[in-house]
């Protein structure tokens, strides 16, 4: 006992390990953010297309319906306002969306190259690494979403940019992104080639974004006597998104939908990591009884 007493304790190699894996893990983020960043640099179509496809509703059916579709004076508005002005939280959601099923494309088309297993090997947890991923694409959603409303506002569209729910704003912002995100890694999983893509995406990106409030509110919807389509909507986690920037963006109380939003995030990212599990084939990738790779 008295021989043990006089062994040394190397506690400093004790305190420095947690602090190395903390070092590692967000080297590990800023490794895979920074490798998005550099792939969206050199694709410029790709922010080309994502500003085109909001702008052309902007400009031209906003334009087009901007004097036969009323928008009456309801929550977050204070005014009769022009349909442009209601619609652009909605495009704004248009771009968040997207972007993260076009990241899940990006995550199906890693997988097929072999990259998603070499990422997931690496000796990190296996959630922290997905978190990485949806940063990174929550990151590119929010960057571009922030172009297309200086473009918008550039050619004429009042928003309230310099108000006080401007931050609120950006906050709703970046958990839609990152919601949308966790969704487009959730169909990663069960998205096998990406011939397939095409047809998955349209089952689900359209469906979201008509039977919600991105081109008219619920009230319309009601109103006009489509009351499954009224149901549908306000189950849709993308109308609670929209929602959520519409009326910070206002400073209005959101509601409940600022949780719903955070808790479809969770519920998306915990199943989008049980997919990725290594026992399954890293998304269904090896067949049923085969060990990891």
């Amino acid at each position: 006992m008295q021989d043990d007493a006089l062994i040394p304790v190397d506690t400093g190699t004790a305190e420095l390990a947690p602090r190395r894996g903390v070092t590692h893990a967000l080297q590990a983020m800023q490794a895979i953010v920074m490798r998005e960043l550099l792939k969206f640099s050199q694709q410029t179509g790709r922010l080309v297309s994502a500003l085109v496809r909001p702008l052309l509703w902007l400009a031209v059916f906003a334009a087009g319906f901007r004097n036969v579709f009323g928008v009456a004076i309801v929550e977050p508005y204070d005014t009769y306002i022009p349909y442009d002005v209601y619609i652009a939280p909605g495009l704004v959601g248009m771009v968040l969306l997207f972007n993260g099923m076009q990241s899940s494309l990006a995550m199906v088309y890693d997988r097929e190259m072999g990259l998603m297993r070499l990422l997931l090997t690496a000796p990190l947890p296996r959630a922290w690494l997905l978190f990485c991923k949806l940063c990174a694409t929550a990151l590119l959603s929010v960057l571009q979403a922030l172009a297309f409303v200086i473009v918008a506002t550039l050619i004429g569209t009042d928003l309230p940019l310099l108000s006080l729910g401007a931050l609120h704003a950006l906050l709703a912002l970046v958990c839609g992104a990152l919601m949308l995100g966790a969704l487009g890694l959730l169909l990663s999983v069960h998205i096998k080639q990406l011939e397939n893509f095409a047809g998955t995406m349209n089952f689900v990106i359209f469906p979201m974004y008509f039977m919600s409030t991105a081109l008219y509110p619920l009230w319309k919807l009601r109103e006009s006597g489509a009351e499954w389509v009224y149901q549908l909507a306000r189950f849709n986690p993308f109308t609670h998104a929209v929602e959520w920037i519409r009326f910070a963006l206002y400073g209005k109380d959101p509601g409940e939908a600022p949780w719903i939003v955070l808790g479809c995030l969770v519920v998306f990212f915990v199943l989008a990591c049980w997919g990725y599990d290594p026992q399954r084939g890293f998304g269904g990738l090896t067949k049923r009884g085969g060990g990891p790779p």
